[in-house]
């Protein structure tokens, strides 16, 4: 993997010096900057042009939410400006969380995250891939669920086709689809069980929960079980 470039725009000198220290560990990661308000960020983003971004929430002048929306705005008129938003934040109501991502961020992250995972979340972020925390999945699977249940009700139908992705991701789930018992494990991973309460359900062992749910990351192309239940949710497969 190719060094990542990175920097950091949160107004708490404390948490930011803490940031920079958990990320400088890893060997492939570079903090090529820093900020204290959104305003510098901004200015940073457009001129160092960072592979990837920690963005504070709550920052003094104005807030993560609205620096992801300029910054998108920006991007628009200026394809040079590729960088993807982590927003970090103590967080985790509702409504902030869907105003983050309405915004354009890439991924949605905790502060109180471990270190590990949260070089975890940049380096996802960094390859194209939306890192949602765990804590949080559930109001976006709510969210999507929604969507998808309105979709469904001006259609008038019920379908399980594979909708608004990507054409090799089509490509490949149509050409790899998934066997009944995965949608039966997909359906339960929606749902919000863990390996262990799918296993019950579906009178199985756990190893054999294991081995459906890496099946099924893999026909989904997707890396956890939250992305699984996402592209399930906005595809159709699951509703």
């Amino acid at each position: 993997m190719s060094e990542i470039r990175v920097i950091v725009i949160e107004d708490h000198n404390l948490t930011r010096i803490g940031l920079k220290a958990a990320l400088q560990e890893k060997e492939d990661i570079k903090v090529v900057g820093e900020a204290a308000d959104a305003t510098e960020g901004l200015k940073l983003l457009q001129m160092l042009k960072p592979d990837v971004a920690t963005v504070d929430i709550g920052l003094p002048d104005f807030d993560g939410i609205e620096l992801t929306r300029k910054y998108r705005a920006l991007q628009a008129e200026n394809e040079e400006l590729q960088t993807k938003l982590l927003v970090l934040t103590m967080q985790n109501s509702e409504q902030s969380v869907l105003a983050a991502l309405g915004a354009g961020a890439d991924s949605y992250c905790m502060k109180d995250i471990e270190s590990d995972k949260l070089t975890d979340a940049l380096v996802s972020t960094y390859e194209g891939n939306s890192w949602i925390d765990p804590t949080i999945a559930d109001i976006v699977l709510r969210q999507i669920r929604q969507e998808a249940e309105e979709n469904i009700a001006k259609k008038g139908i019920k379908s399980r086709t594979i909708q608004s992705v990507e054409p090799e991701i089509e490509k490949v789930v149509e050409n790899y689809p998934l066997t009944t018992r995965e949608l039966e494990v997909l359906e339960l991973i929606v749902s919000g069980c863990d390996n262990a309460e799918i296993g019950k359900r579906l009178y199985v062992t756990v190893g054999t929960v294991k081995t459906h749910v890496r099946n099924i990351l893999n026909k989904l192309c997707v890396d956890d079980r939250t992305q699984a239940a996402v592209r399930a949710l906005r595809t159709g497969i699951v509703s």
